[in-house]
């Protein structure tokens, strides 16, 4: 039996999931459980001017207990082996690393869906962030996308949830993961139902875009894990369809792009509604100044990892070309690009504006290219069979707003164009990151133009730490000098081109 299966002596507190799908055997709060938090443990830098724990019962959030071969780990050996694998830490009493999933100690029921999705090893984010998470501290995780970040907070999530009294009918949530976007919560509910399963643990996805009528009755029902976009959140919290009163386990994921897309407001409207005393983990791929303000608002004492070099880099399995163009070459560039690379392999084409997808995707299906465009004014039921169609192949070419440039995991993605440059190095770095996933080669190719020309420096510095080679005329931009005349540079041919493009339908 796992170290994380004992219950309080107190039978009716807890249940066992894996044989009791109801909410019985629980008075909600009344029920008294085992504390590892007090009134004493919440000093945030922010705190509010009287935090008043005593209404609330205790929960227990520390369920850490070292293996043998984690004990025996040398100071040393975890100094190697947290540079072997780029892993930073901050922070008091740091956990060592784990270096296998037996080593964590999960309960069976977990391992046996780690078997079956047929991990060998955890990612260094796993590695170093599941100790972390299991001990029941804050944690800021900096991890880029692809990392296993998801797995890496639902598995302590599912541990958590077990440790707590059962759901009463009217209860909210144990667990809320904050998501920027449909399709992140939606890849995020697919992995809390697949590892969540074999407890019984149901969720939901509560985002805007579809009918609200399915996700209220699963919140009436009554579901320990949440996964929610802020706006539809806050709209079933008015409504009184939900509240956040049980919720001890709060994540923000990709908080760096929730703040780019606006959500602050949502998101401190929604923490002031949970208890201060909870365990909160903040996950971001970057860490600008206005993510670190947050991070201090919401968190007491955390732990803090860093997967890879805190400074802005690409994944060193992508190749990256940039090629310097004008406005109107680009169509034609991309056709060309097309033709040579085109071979039924998955192809992400990112776009600046809604329009501009829908012009490009229009265009490249009159000329025969089998395209498919997705983006935030589409409804989710289009947005659902678009990504459909591009993970089965049989649209392999989609074009995307940065809508899809987060948290979009499709499998297979061979190649990315920038069809437009973003509008900065970190939705560069994320857009071309949609390629080159778990261990595979990837090829990103970018449009450059004089309008983007103050990003060349920092796209030269990019490209050189991966060791990518930088065009001349790349690196006379970079340098100040003006963009070469139209009709200058271009992709030169890798190879023969893909004759058949035209026949597909």
């Amino acid at each position: 039996m796992s170290r994380y299966d004992s219950r309080t002596s107190d039978p009716t507190s807890y249940r066992d999931r894996r044989s009791d799908s109801g909410f019985g055997g629980s008075t909600g709060y009344g029920n008294s459980v085992r504390s590892s938090s007090s009134k004493s443990d919440y000093h945030a830098s922010e705190a509010p001017k009287k935090v008043d724990l005593d209404g609330l019962p205790h929960f227990e959030k520390n369920f850490y207990i070292e293996a043998s071969s984690v004990v025996e780990m040398t100071d040393r050996e975890v100094e190697e082996y947290r540079k072997r694998r780029e892993i930073t830490v901050e922070g008091r009493d740091v956990p060592k690393p784990v270096k296998s999933f037996r080593d964590v100690g999960f309960p069976d029921y977990v391992m046996q869906e780690i078997a079956k999705a047929g991990f060998t090893e955890p990612t260094p984010i796993q590695s170093q962030g599941w100790p972390m998470a299991l001990k029941g501290r804050d944690l800021i995780g900096i991890a880029e996308t692809g990392s296993g970040k998801t797995l890496a907070y639902l598995l302590p999530a599912i541990v958590h949830v077990n440790a707590q009294p059962i759901l009463s009918p009217g209860d909210g949530p144990i667990v809320l993961v904050l998501a920027p976007t449909r399709e992140l919560a939606v890849q995020i509910q697919q992995e809390a139902t697949k590892f969540g399963a074999s407890s019984k643990i149901k969720n939901t996805c509560i985002y805007g875009g579809v009918p609200k009528g399915p996700q209220v009755r699963d919140l009436q029902k009554g579901v320990e894990i949440v996964i929610a976009t802020p706006g539809r959140l806050i709209d079933m919290m008015e409504s009184h369809h939900t509240n956040l009163r049980r919720v001890t386990y709060l994540v923000l994921d990709e908080a760096d792009r929730m703040l780019d897309m606006g959500f602050d407001p949502q998101i401190r409207k929604i923490v002031s509604q949970i208890r201060p005393d909870r365990q909160t983990l903040y996950w971001s791929a970057t860490w600008p100044k206005e993510v670190e303000q947050l991070a201090r608002k919401f968190l007491y004492n955390p732990y803090k990892v860093i997967i890879g070099s805190p400074d802005l880099k690409a994944n060193h399995a992508i190749r990256q070309h940039v090629d310097i163009v004008s406005e109107n070459q680009k169509y034609n560039k991309l056709v060309k690009l097309l033709e040579d690379i085109m071979d039924g392999s998955r192809i992400l084409i990112f776009m600046d504006t809604k329009k501009g997808c829908d012009q490009t995707t229009r265009q490249l299906r009159m000329d025969g290219w089998p395209a498919l465009s997705i983006h935030g004014d589409k409804s989710q039921a289009e947005r659902d069979w678009v990504l459909s169609e591009f993970r089965s192949g049989k649209s392999p070419i989609m074009t995307a707003t940065d809508v899809a440039a987060r948290g979009l995991d499709v499998k297979d993605v061979k190649y990315v164009i920038n069809y437009d440059f973003p509008g900065s190095l970190e939705d560069y770095v994320h857009r071309i990151g949609r390629t080159g996933r778990a261990g595979a080669k990837g090829t990103a190719y970018t449009f450059f133009t004089a309008a983007n020309a103050r990003f060349a420096k920092e796209v030269i510095a990019i490209l050189e730490e991966a060791g990518q080679k930088v065009s001349p005329e790349l690196a006379a931009m970079g340098r100040g000098a003006p963009p070469p005349p139209s009709g200058h540079g271009g992709f030169r041919d890798r190879g023969r081109g893909f004759g058949g493009g035209r026949s597909w339908s």
